[in-house]
């Protein structure tokens, strides 16, 4: 099992370049399903998600082409519309290909997932939009189990905000009779892309980045070409590197109009930050100052930057209080960067953060996905070695993290 050896205490200058974001690149993928035309889908970054989401495919009989950072999906091919648990165990956004394969084949037999343990996270919007729009659905072994003859466009009120669900419903509308209205929906960039990404294969929907979506469905989809977003938690996660460790940062090919709520918390940290259509430049040249932030769906402060945010505190001029509104257990990270000599008390789902001169390193563990970028930013800081162990979360969700790190002048290397 790999890991990450780092030594903390250095300065961050340089450029990195964003990769395609994983949240937008996984859904798009699944919409390939949608359609028997090749759907070609370029800056899809090399992410273990992304390799899950095409053996995924691959089991169902989908042929896929890879060629740089371009995808080729070709689904006319299905032969089984069955995700199994083996592989959607590991990886939540499985469920996205419940909906593409509900809409187009009329069956759809999807594995309830897994993924990090961040926290309940249920399914139970999915099936109930998709109730609305005619399916019948049952759990059987496991397994969500739905039949169709024909979807039909639906009124669709959510009982709250949910990426994947929205994603999942609008996915399944496209090829609905009649219209369907998604209130509710989640207004996630992400959200955006994988709408573009439709529209571009002949879909017709209007409202996606507000909280009603409108979808016409039509008689099919075609093929299409579509580029996939940067990642705006990449490079949030990159921002905050700098803003704790001190430094200078260009990031390019990324898109700061997605980053608002980010940005404006490094601002009152004290990071000096100038943007461009696709740059941002951070400047950190003194101890930043503890923020307080309350996590919230879209366009509020993104639970994925959480423990990238709280890594900074630890080190930061004061004290700032953390509240997580989305995931109940998202705050498994704290006991490990207390490890590292961070102050952190937790109260119920708050955690106020005492900042401290300066972290020591020592063996941490991470927990998920974003626990571990949060992990990273504290070695970076800390005095001595930090050893982040089970780095496997991390490679779900950021590509060639250590290596884009290392190229701005962090001491960090992947050991097995």
């Amino acid at each position: 099992m790999d890991k990450l050896l780092i030594e903390g205490g250095r300065r961050l200058e340089g450029s990195i370049a964003v990769s395609g974001a994983k949240n937008a690149a996984l859904p798009i993928l699944a919409a390939g399903l949608l359609t028997s035309d090749p759907l070609m889908v370029s800056n899809v970054p090399k992410l273990h998600d992304v390799a899950t989401t095409l053996k995924l495919l691959a089991g169902m009989g989908v042929r896929s082409s890879q060629e740089g950072d371009c995808v080729t999906i070709d689904a006319s091919t299905i032969n089984a519309p069955h995700a199994p648990y083996d592989l959607v165990r590991t990886m939540r956004a499985s469920i996205l290909v419940l909906g593409p394969l509900l809409a187009r084949f009329g069956e759809a037999r999807v594995s309830l997932p897994g993924g990090c343990a961040i926290g309940q996270r249920p399914v139970d919007q999915h099936i109930k939009g998709l109730q609305a729009m005619g399916a019948q659905i049952g759990i059987e072994h496991g397994d969500v189990v739905a039949k169709s003859s024909r979807l039909r466009g639906a009124r669709i009120i959510t009982d709250m905000v949910t990426v994947t669900g929205t994603e999942n419903l609008m996915m399944a509308a496209t090829l609905a009779q009649g219209e369907s209205i998604i209130e509710n929906a989640a207004r996630e960039p992400e959200v955006v892309d994988l709408a573009n990404a439709l529209i571009a294969m002949g879909a017709r929907i209007e409202g996606a980045g507000s909280d009603r979506i409108s979808i016409q469905g039509v008689e099919r989809l075609h093929g299409a070409s579509h580029r996939v977003m940067p990642d705006r938690i990449e490079a949030g996660t990159f921002l905050c590197a700098v803003a704790a460790a001190g430094g200078r940062l260009r990031l390019t090919s990324v898109t700061p109009s997605t980053m608002d709520a980010t940005l404006e918390k490094l601002r009152e940290a004290g990071a000096q930050i100038e943007t461009g259509p696709d740059w941002i430049d951070l400047m950190m040249n003194a101890r930043p100052k503890a923020i307080n932030l309350r996590t919230a769906p879209f366009p509020g402060f993104a639970t994925d930057m959480q423990a990238q945010m709280m890594a900074m505190n630890t080190v930061a001029e004061g004290a700032g209080v953390i509240t997580e509104t989305i995931f109940e257990n998202r705050f498994m990270h704290v006991l490990e960067m207390q490890r590292l000599g961070a102050d952190i008390t937790i109260e119920g789902n708050t955690a106020i953060v005492r900042g401290v001169p300066t972290l020591s390193g020592a063996s941490v563990m991470a927990t998920d996905l974003r626990a571990s970028a949060g992990l990273v930013i504290a070695g970076l800081v800390a005095d001595g070695q930090t050893v982040v162990d089970r780095i496997y979360h991390l490679d779900r969700g950021y590509e060639s993290m250590e290596a884009k790190l290392s190229g701005v002048g962090a001491c960090i290397r992947r050991a097995s």
